[in-house]
């Protein structure tokens, strides 16, 4: 399947590739199968001003080049000028299949001129001059340009030119199809599969081996739910080819059951709370709204679990500084110091869990700094290379950063750590990336069905009737 949606001609066609194409994922050389692929002069010229750096998008430049240099390295003058083939062994090492076309460069000057219309010689109207000197020279062939610019395929269309998305990176075709953490069954469930059964104690946790058809689509880390009178929840442990092993979780929306004075006020936050209470879970992803207590659940959660039950020895909170409006510029200070204006949605909800109605000031402010010993700000710019010991590592705005950069955090994750992926698909900030291109969906998508992942989607807002309804309305 190439990376576009045009699949209905059969023959070679020859993709024109925009830089930002290359910026975005370096190994896109590879992914357009059978057909060709041809990069302007100007495109090489603009990998060159990138290269430079410690940024994702230099690493990507300076990858794309040691991928060329690899192809062209045993190639002679007259091979570059009829195609350099792109059959590489590197994806099929990583298990990505391979290409069999062939990576054309611009070798000689082209008089093509751009309509009137579109003056000027800036990089974006030469790439659209070499496509349409492609579509003259080759026109029995289909010439597609492929850009993540949106306002370059505007213009690629207006002057009669096929353009289209960089869509081989996208996970998902539609974000509704992101799992929402649980099944919701029949009031019949009990009915067509307490047959089968075995339960069993263990630990003081019940546990239920099932069998029937309804278990087909049922994975490790999900949950499940019957409303009614007797409502039941459960989480799925193992899966086999017949049958399933569930788990009845803890109700934390009693009070006895609270979390750090923090109960769930519905079910969804309950899943939440047990998978970030349950010490087999090691990482959690959480999708939601602004207001459905994503970022107040795991902190209270994170509390518990390093200060009353010392499971971890500190908590650790980072996110990707992408500014929602004009960028503050530099900041002094340490690293901590220069994180703080990032990380006002850690101090108001931990106003709300530290704060008590009664004591004198000098108590809160001792309890403050005590929390605040205990937790760690860190910036994603110095986090390549280490490692986290027993610590609960909170992602936040997770939807933010690309699957490289996800994967670069979780692979810091040592023996004992858990790892919370915090984000709203809807709000991400970050230029080029999609709902279906984003990190926090690659890491949900590829980690669905692992028994020591789980994941949850918010879908009632509890901040206040005003987030709430601006929510759904604004």
């Amino acid at each position: 399947m190439s990376p576009v949606h045009t699949q209905h001609s059969h023959e070679k066609r020859l993709f024109v590739l925009d830089t930002n194409v290359l910026m975005h994922d370096p190994t896109a050389l590879f992914r357009f199968q059978e057909h060709d692929i041809f990069l302007p002069m100007v495109v090489l010229e603009e990998l060159d001003r990138g290269k430079k750096g410690v940024s994702e998008v230099a690493r990507n430049v300076r990858q794309v080049s040691r991928f060329m240099d690899d192809l062209i390295s045993d190639a002679r003058v007259e091979g570059i000028r009829e195609g350099i083939s792109l059959a590489s062994d590197w994806l099929k090492t990583n298990g990505k299949g391979g290409a069999s076309g062939k990576l054309l460069f611009q070798t000689e000057a082209l008089n093509q001129k751009l309509p009137p219309n579109l003056p000027g010689d800036s990089p974006d109207n030469t790439i659209l001059t070499v496509a349409l000197s492609l579509q003259d020279k080759y026109p029995e062939r289909d010439v597609i340009l492929v850009s993540k610019d949106i306002n370059l395929r505007i213009k690629a269309t207006i002057i009669g030119l096929k353009a289209e998305d960089y869509f081989n990176d996208q996970v998902l075709d539609d974000t509704d199809l992101l799992p929402t953490g649980f099944h919701e069954l029949p009031a019949d469930f009990w009915e067509q599969h307490s047959k089968v059964m075995e339960s069993w104690q263990e630990r003081g946790h019940t546990f239920y081996r099932l069998h029937g058809p309804m278990i087909r689509d049922w994975l490790p880390g999900q949950f499940i739910a019957i409303a009614g009178e007797q409502p039941f929840q459960a989480i799925v442990r193992q899966k086999a080819e017949d049958h399933v092993v569930i788990e009845t979780i803890r109700d934390f929306t009693e009070p006895r059951h609270a979390v750090w004075g923090i109960t769930a006020r519905n079910r969804e936050q309950n899943f939440a709370v047990n998978l970030l209470m349950d010490p087999e879970i090691d990482i959690v992803t959480m999708l939601g709204v602004a207001g459905t207590g994503k970022t107040l659940l795991t902190l209270a959660a994170a509390l518990a679990q390093t200060l009353d039950e010392q499971l971890y020895k500190e908590i650790i909170m980072t996110r990707v500084t992408v500014p929602v409006g004009e960028d503050i510029g530099f900041l002094p200070g340490t690293e901590e110091e220069k994180m703080a204006p990032w990380m006002g949605a850690l101090m108001d909800n931990l106003e709300v869990l530290t704060q008590p109605t009664t004591g004198s000031k000098w108590g809160r402010n001792a309890t403050d700094e005590f929390l605040m010993s205990k937790i760690k700000i860190k910036s994603l710019n110095f986090m390549r290379g280490r490692t986290f010991l027993n610590r609960f590592i909170i992602i936040d705005e997770a939807q933010n950063l690309t699957p490289k950069q996800m994967k670069t955090l979780i692979t810091r994750a040592g023996p004992g750590t858990k790892v919370v992926c915090l984000g709203n698909i809807a709000q991400i900030d970050t230029p080029y990336l999609t709902e279906t291109s984003s990190g926090l969906t690659y890491v949900v998508d590829h980690l669905k069905g692992w028994e020591h992942a789980g994941h949850v989607t918010l879908q009632r807002g509890e901040r206040s009737r005003l987030a709430d309804y601006a929510s759904e309305h604004l």
